[in-house]
């Protein structure tokens, strides 16, 4: 990909978010059935961040995973960094919180030191930057050795048997949803493709090997379609 078409890319990405953020929560909820919830809880558990351990939550969105890292580590100092600035003012509005960090910043180039955390999360970040390879290493960079990567995101679904059904989902229940809670079909057409488009589980498993991280391994969800990597530096 050329310089020019990845910064379309990321213009693409960063306007498109900033339509969607006043529903982006809402949507999350219902695309998933509630579960997202209960991936995120996950996220930060295999993250094993320590009691006083500093945590980026990188493309935090509304900063769901931060909040979830303060509710099971109070004492830890969570950052939640962004590059789409109304996702974060959504979420400084909606969840007040005096424990969260907001951070503007651009994963493939990330304005912290390194060595600096303990645990760096996403959630669904990783299919919407415009280099995967550089957004690993920019987050192994800032981990403290012994500290952990965590990822949720969606991933490429197997055409087996149930393709059918998860085909009808991501082209129809998807787009209506998002025509009729969030007003932009369009952007919740972007999802399904950008799904479809991405790495399957063990490619991304693989990257991240490439990228320096050990002990790398991930758990599937939602037939196929979603899935938590983790990692060590």
């Amino acid at each position: 990909m050329s310089n020019s078409s990845r910064i379309d890319q990321a213009q693409y990405v960063r306007a498109m978010f900033g339509r969607i953020a006043k529903r982006y929560d809402l949507m999350n909820r219902l695309m998933t059935g509630g579960q997202d919830t209960r991936w995120r809880r996950e996220v930060i558990t295999r993250s094993h961040l320590p009691a006083d351990g500093r945590l980026l939550d990188l493309g935090a969105g509304t900063g769901d995973l931060a909040r979830e890292a303060v509710r099971q580590k109070p004492d830890c100092w969570p950052v939640a960094a962004d590059f789409t600035l109304k996702m974060m003012r959504v979420g400084g509005d909606h969840h007040k919180s005096t424990k969260l960090n907001w951070s503007a910043a651009d994963a493939m180039c990330l304005p912290f030191p390194n060595g600096i955390f303990e645990a760096v999360v996403s959630g669904f970040l990783l299919r919407n930057v415009t280099d995967i390879d550089q957004s690993l290493r920019e987050q192994h960079r800032v981990l403290k050795p012994g500290g952990n990567m965590v990822a949720l995101d969606t991933t490429r679904p197997a055409r087996n048997y149930l393709w059918p059904l998860i085909n009808f989902y991501l082209h129809v229940i998807i787009p209506g949803l998002g025509r009729v809670i969030a007003g932009e079909r369009d952007a919740y057409t972007y999802l399904p493709d950008s799904t479809e488009a991405f790495l399957e589980a063990e490619q991304l498993a693989a990257r991240m090997e490439e990228s320096g991280y050990k002990q790398v391994g991930f758990h599937r969800f939602m037939l196929g379609t979603v899935a938590i990597h983790w990692g060590k530096k």
